[in-house]
């Protein structure tokens, strides 16, 4: 690391130490991570970073609380915060991160592509388990090898860091006062929520409208998605998850971070209404009040990362019909399936090059929807020439429902109503 570190230009000075969130934080996790962390006290050292720590869950919170986990962690100056995504998703005051400063962090989260911590594009996110995210945490130095490397106490001897160790399990078991979790009512249809129609962060779902039974024809084309496009970019976190509860307002940030193949750029998309371009949330708006659906292309493992169902409501809330991609990163796909939406791959993956900016697409086969039988899709060029081209999908039977219903939730409210009449 220190080599490679300092061929590349990445800045030695640590940040920020940050460990938890869903991803390494069992209890075992803090365990190894308090084996590294009472060393502070117990050797005469001071950590050099800021350090945090993302409990997993409140049964962990409680557990490491009795365990007298915290109190070690707070001793060498930590910050706990609540049981939640926290840093990983950008949730959390990260100091300066506006200004965009060159910076190191180290985290046990397992992303780091750029913004995705702090939305500073120059923030560099190192990923390592939580026992070497706190020893680097202590030392402050990124080129720190704590297998071989001293740190100067405050007597100032050289010392170095023990072994970490740690409990699978805690020993007097896992604890915990209120576990989150409410029995739902027996029957839903007694239940009345209200939500002030003023609320800019909650809002009731209406059920999406089901399929027309027609071939999907007149699609435009909202975005031609080049290279990566996780869920990050599809649906960004940070700022915006204040609105999760609120699907139009959250809305305003579909695909706002996907790079448009026709001008390398993020968020700005040609219009066909006007011929102006604009951001995508924007002209999908303009689109669907306009009564058209429209069409997204994707590249390879379309979808990746967080599993976040609003990368799948948001484009079927604004009136995209189908997401044709060269592959899908597995969760996504079954998520846009379970909005009724229509989630396609290329049988060649090359057809992705032949989609122009201009084009206007229609799905064919839709009527005779079918497991394993590919779909057309015919590319009305502005030219007025004509191309079609052969899509596959992984719909099985049941999925194939979901699509005809407007979605699973829409069947499963059916179901509900008919067992409650």
């Amino acid at each position: 690391m220190k080599e490679v570190a300092a061929a590349n230009g990445w800045p030695m000075k640590i940040d920020v130490g940050l460990i938890g969130s869903c991803t390494n934080s069992s209890y075992e996790d803090i365990s190894r991570a308090i084996s590294i962390a009472k060393q502070v006290s117990e050797k005469g050292l001071t950590a050099k970073s800021e350090y945090c720590i993302n409990p997993g869950s409140e049964q962990i919170r409680y557990t490491i609380q009795r365990d007298g986990f915290l109190d070690v962690f707070k001793s060498i100056g930590a910050k706990v915060f609540t049981n939640a995504c926290g840093p990983c998703i950008g949730m959390w005051d990260r100091v300066g991160a506006d200004k965009q400063e060159k910076n190191t962090i180290v985290h046990s989260f397992n992303r780091n592509f750029a913004k995705r911590a702090d939305g500073n594009p120059n923030t560099f996110a190192f990923v390592g388990s939580p026992e070497l995210v706190t020893a680097l945490a202590i030392a402050g130095d990124l080129s720190f090898n704590p297998l071989t490397d001293t740190l100067t106490n405050d007597k100032g001897e050289q010392v170095k860091l023990d072994a970490p160790t740690g409990f699978e399990l805690p020993t007097k078991g896992f604890a915990v006062e209120d576990a989150g979790y409410q029995q739902p009512a027996e029957d839903g249809s007694k239940v009345t929520v209200l939500v002030s129609p003023t609320s800019h962060r909650l809002q009731l779902l209406d059920p999406f409208t089901p399929w027309e039974g027609t071939d999907l024809k007149g699609l435009k084309l909202l975005i031609k998605a080049k290279g990566k496009c996780t869920t990050d970019h599809i649906s960004m976190a940070g700022p915006w998850l204040k609105f999760r509860g609120h699907l139009d307002n959250i809305s305003n940030n579909m695909l706002i971070g996907a790079v448009n193949y026709f001008n390398d750029k993020t968020d700005s998309v040609k219009n066909e209404l006007t011929g102006e371009y604009g951001p995508v949330p924007a002209t999908q708006r303009a689109y669907k009040a306009a009564g058209l659906g429209s069409i997204v292309i994707g590249d390879e493992n379309y979808g990746e990362g967080s599993s976040r169902e609003h990368a799948a409501m948001e484009p079927r809330h604004l009136g995209v019909r189908a997401v044709l991609v060269k592959s899908f990163a597995r969760i996504h796909e079954t998520n846009l399936k379970k909005q009724g939406m229509l989630g396609l791959t290329f049988v060649n993956k090359e057809d992705y090059d032949k989609i122009l900016e201009d084009d206007v697409i229609d799905i064919i086969g839709l009527t005779t929807f079918t497991p394993d039988v590919p779909l057309t899709l015919v590319l009305n060029h502005a030219d007025g020439t004509k191309e079609e081209i052969s899509v596959n999908h992984s719909y099985n039977e049941q999925q194939i429902e979901w699509f005809k219903a407007g979605g699973a939730l829409n069947i499963i409210r059916r179901e509900a109503a008919a067992k409650n009449a």
